[in-house]
């Protein structure tokens, strides 16, 4: 058989000069180029883990909702049948926990899904402001774990950059709400996280770092000068704004302690790092190899916390390159409901393919996946019209078995009466260690999850 990846394509003259007929042809494989053929990846995880196990927590976000009449089980409890939909993640079923009936109250619905997913806010809650964000619990996390590992946390979406408000391509948000910029190219991401810097490129960074940490001096120093010129309202916004550079200054900082450090020495065979998020053909292998990457920075404890927007709201593709969004306004149209259905078995087995890769490798006499909690759902619910509504959102909770969390159930609430969203964000975050009993509107942890 031809190695379709190795070879290169053969353009249309050259088959029609080999033919010797001056006819069109349709599109052959042997004609496409590489980036096009969806190479099946041939990464394969590690058989044991070498670091000391820890909490770690990643969060993947889909967009759009999803087919809830194909989603949600049956019936409830320890004996519920899996969906069609949940079939895809069957292999997993002990280890994860399928949560219906929760929302986000504060969520007005429509196409925010990704900006209140990790924070639960209300985004118009500020007076005079169309748009106000507040902390997301992954970044609550990483206040807490992140001296520990080089990147306190990581930000991964198909979109690089934060996006636009109420479009956003990240779920991270700081104590003021200001977005944290995703990371869409795999080998970027790897080159960050394992390719070590040479001399003079550690050199660069050095200077780069001095020049943003005098630049830093420079506003501070001005700030200070102007609060004493303000009201309180602008002294408010003016502190929120310093507090944000004080968040820039630590990050610097945290780089330079680390820039001596070596990085994990991480061979990329079997990764496709050159594969492309907007092409369609490449979709499902970038996010296998992006959640291979995941599954890397545990293993080598690069860092414990990980928030993954696999695709924008209101936009994007399915696993498939199918137009996700679009099908999202199916308006119980059967036919629609079926390809939405199509997508959300298509994400769930990239799911399911990672737990598998944490559950295959031996950890301090566990598996990874014991002692990773993973948060897999949407920011909104399709429903059975295309309503996008901010209740019932589709939710799985996996992993985590080693700090307590407790799998193989169908935890179902009633859609109207539910306890919050961010119960289940509490819960993680008390999991990871954070010693609170507060994240935004949560009344506790989620019965039933611990």
């Amino acid at each position: 058989m031809m190695n379709s990846i190795a070879r290169k394509p053969l353009s249309r003259r050259t088959v029609l000069r080999g033919c010797g007929a001056a006819i069109g042809l349709p599109l052959l494989e042997a004609m496409m180029p590489q980036t096009l053929l969806a190479a099946p990846s041939t990464f394969k995880p590690l058989l044991q883990s070498n670091v000391k196990p820890t909490p770690r927590a990643i969060f993947c976000y889909v967009p759009n909702g999803v087919n809830i009449l194909e989603w949600m089980p049956a019936n409830r409890g320890a004996d519920y049948t899996l969906s069609p939909t949940l079939a895809a993640v069957s292999d997993h079923r002990a280890d994860l926990s399928v949560i219906s009936g929760l929302g986000h109250p504060n969520a007005t619905g429509g196409h925010s899904g990704a900006d209140t997913w990790l924070t639960g806010a209300d985004l118009r809650a500020v007076p005079g402001k169309d748009y106000s964000n507040t902390i997301s619990v992954d970044q609550l996390i990483a206040e807490k774990v992140g001296a520990a590992t080089r990147f306190p946390s990581l930000q991964l979406s198909d979109g690089s950059g934060t996006g636009s408000a109420l479009h956003s391509h990240t779920l991270s948000f700081d104590r003021n709400g200001t977005p944290l910029p995703a990371e869409n190219s795999p080998k970027r991401l790897f080159e960050r996280l394992f390719v070590p810097d040479d001399a003079s490129s550690r050199a660069a960074t050095l200077r780069r770092f001095a020049e943003k940490r005098s630049i830093l001096d420079d506003v501070a120093s001005e700030a200070k000068s102007l609060a004493k010129k303000l009201g309180h309202s602008d002294q408010k916004k003016l502190n929120e704004y310093l507090a944000s550079v004080r968040e820039t200054e630590l990050r610097v900082q945290r780089q330079v302690d680390w820039i001596d450090v070596p990085k994990p020495e991480v061979d990329d065979r079997g990764l496709q790092l050159n594969s492309q998020p907007g092409n369609a053909h490449d979709r499902t292998m970038w996010i296998d190899v992006m959640l291979e990457i995941c599954y890397l920075a545990f293993v080598t404890d690069t860092t414990r916390v990980i928030s993954f927007e696999w695709s924008r709201e209101a936009g994007g593709h399915g696993p498939g390159g199918e137009n996700h969004h679009e099908l999202s306004h199916h308006g119980g149209d059967a036919g629609m409901l079926k390809k939405l259905g199509v997508i959300d078995r298509g994400f769930l087995e990239r799911l399911g393919r990672f737990l598998t890769f944490l559950k295959q490798t031996e950890e301090g006499g566990r598996s990874m996946l014991d002692h990773t909690m993973v948060v897999y759902g949407s920011g909104m619910n399709s429903g059975e019209r295309g309503e996008h509504s901010p209740k019932n959102l589709p939710l799985i909770v996996a992993g985590g078995g080693a700090w307590g969390l407790k799998h193989g159930h169908h935890l179902a609430h009633d859609p109207d009466r539910h306890p919050p969203l961010s119960n289940v964000l509490l819960t993680v975050a008390q999991k990871m260690g954070v010693q609170t009993d507060q994240f935004q509107d949560a009344t506790g942890t989620l019965t039933g999850l611990a």
